[in-house]
C-alpha cells in the first residue's frame, strides 16, 4: 500500500510543570506554548514534567498530541470555556490540524523538525480533566466520544518549533488507526472484536500499558 501524503500542521508546542490543579490534586496539564525551538529528548520535551511518574511520562509517553480539530467539539459539547480558547486545553505537548485519532494509526512514523516520532498508543484520560475543567462530566465525554488525543515516542531526538510541518514518513499498520485501539481498549469494545484485541496483545509497537491491557482482555 503507497504511504498516504500526510504533513500536519503544528499550532504550538506546549510544557508545564506540576501544579495544584484542585485541593489535594497536583498535575502538569497546565502546559504553556513555548517560543522558538525546543529539544525533544528520548523523555519528552526539555523544560516538560509529570506529577505522577507512575501513570504518566516514560518512554511510551514521552509526547502527548492532541488535534485541534477537537476543540471546536467541546465548544458544543459544553459550552463555552476558557481553556478552549487556545492549544493546551488537555495537557498537550502538540497543538496540531490536519488529522484526528480515526486518520492516525499505530506506529505511524512523523518527521518533525530534527526528530523523528512515533505513535505508540492513544491516551487514556483520568478524572484530572475534570478538575482542570471544573466539571464532573469531561471526563465521561471524553472516553465517549474518543477524543483524547495520543501519544508518541521519541525515535531520534532533535529540535522543534511550532509551524513547522510533521510529516508523515512510515505508516507499517493502516488497519489500525488510534480511534479503533481506543474503542477496543478503553471504550468497552473489545467483546465485539475479540480477535482484534487478540491481534493487539502480539504487537511490540503497542505501548506495554495498553499491550498489557489487550493481554488481559484477551483472555
Amino acid at each position: 500500500m503507497a504511504l498516504p501524503s500526510l504533513s500536519l500542521g503544528l499550532d504550538a508546542v506546549l510544557t508545564g510543570r506540576p501544579a495544584l490543579l484542585a485541593p489535594g490534586v497536583t498535575s502538569a496539564m497546565g502546559k504553556v506554548p513555548v517560543a522558538g525551538p525546543v529539544r525533544i529528548g528520548w523523555l519528552g520535551l526539555e523544560g516538560d514534567t509529570v506529577a505522577d511518574p507512575v501513570h504518566h511520562g516514560g518512554h511510551d509517553k514521552a509526547v502527548h498530541l492532541v488535534p485541534q480539530e477537537h476543540y471546536g467539539w467541546w465548544r458544543e459539547a459544553i459550552g463555552s470555556h476558557d481553556l478552549l480558547t487556545r492549544p493546551g486545553a488537555f495537557g498537550e505537548n502538540l497543538a496540531t490540524r490536519g488529522a484526528t485519532e480515526v486518520d492516525l494509526c499505530l506506529g505511524d512514523r512523523f518527521e518533525l523538525g530534527t526528530s523523528l516520532l512515533e505513535i505508540s498508543h492513544g491516551r487514556q484520560p483520568c478524572s484530572k480533566l475534570n478538575h482542570r475543567f471544573g466539571r464532573n462530566d469531561v471526563l465521561a465525554k471524553a472516553v465517549a466520544s474518543g477524543r483524547c488525543g495520543l501519544y508518541l515516542r521519541v525515535l531520534r531526538e532533535g529540535d522543534v518549533q511550532a509551524g513547522e510541518p510533521m510529516t508523515l514518513v512510515a505508516r507499517p499498520h493502516p488497519d489500525w488507526p488510534v480511534a479503533r485501539i481506543f474503542a477496543l481498549l478503553i471504550g468497552g469494545g473489545h467483546k465485539r472484536d475479540p480477535a482484534g484485541v487478540a491481534a493487539l496483545a502480539r504487537m511490540p509497537v503497542l505501548a506495554e500499558a495498553w499491550r498489557g491491557r489487550a493481554e488481559a482482555l484477551a483472555r
